[in-house]
């Protein structure tokens, strides 16, 4: 453990060291992953503009969800660029020799060999919608459900990455320069609404298929006091947990799967 806390922090050193040289690229990067969100953020705006209420569901409480949705996606997205890009520079370019060459676990070298620094406005932003729409909805926030938010918020985090790290491992099976996780990162957006909008197939595949629900539109309901989806809210480490080890089942046995390039 300790040893990986050291590589951690040599690979973020030596990211803070690239990035930094290039003051100009970082300032548009931060500003064009804002822009993005505003953009997100302004659907919800032109939504509510035509209609007064979602399914019972208030303005205030879409606009938390969204919020409350940029939380875990923005800690996932600062670690997540190498999943992206897993297929086409791993796997076709042959990248992952490399790695198996280093006496260091290979799923913690790719997901921290490269960050996102700008996915951190999401956070900022997040934060500043959830306590934006609790001055509106009157809610309260003691020093527990900080702490039970942070947690859930983590959970959320790990839930994504179990997702789209199960997506990655197909690069090994299914060499592919795009690859699966594109299609599936644009159903993110059905998380930042309330899951009681729709069919009961989505509601089925959001909560035990592709768990987004879990990582946002369930804690959130949690705190907007909907006692509705308590039950689920209590499932969420487990959930969380369950997936992330299924999620590293599946990149072991991928591990094994690789056959090199050959180049």
């Amino acid at each position: 453990m300790r040893k990986h806390l050291t590589l951690l922090s040599d690979y973020f050193t030596q990211y803070l060291k690239v990035r930094l040289s290039y003051k100009g690229d970082l300032v548009i990067a931060v500003l064009t992953s804002f822009l993005a969100t505003v953009l997100a953020l302004a659907f919800v705006l032109v939504l509510f503009s035509k209609i007064p209420t979602l399914q019972g569901w208030s303005f205030e409480e879409v606009l938390f969800l969204y919020g409350f949705s940029l939380l875990p996606l923005g800690l996932f997205n600062v670690v997540s660029l190498n999943l992206y890009d897993f297929g086409n520079l791993y796997i076709m370019e042959g990248k992952f020799d490399r790695i198996l060459l280093r006496p260091v676990n290979s799923l913690f070298q790719v997901i921290f060999e490269e960050f996102r620094l700008e996915s951190l406005q999401e956070v900022a932003t997040g934060i500043a919608i959830v306590a934006y729409c609790s001055v509106k909805l009157n809610l309260s926030w003691r020093v527990q459900d900080l702490v039970l938010a942070s947690s859930v918020v983590l959970c959320g985090s790990l839930i994504y990455l179990a997702v789209f790290l199960s997506l990655t491992s197909v690069s090994f099976w299914l060499e592919d320069r795009v690859g699966l996780v594109p299609p599936v990162f644009n159903l993110l957006t059905f998380g930042r609404y309330p899951i009681s909008i729709y069919n009961g197939f989505v509601q089925f595949l959001l909560s035990w298929i592709i768990p987004f629900a879990f990582a946002s539109f369930y804690p959130s309901a949690r705190f907007l006091r909907r006692r509705d989806f308590d039950l689920y809210f209590y499932l969420i480490p487990v959930v969380a947990g369950l997936f992330f080890t299924l999620s590293t089942l599946v990149w072991r046995q991928g591990v094994r799967n690789y056959q090199s390039t050959g180049s």
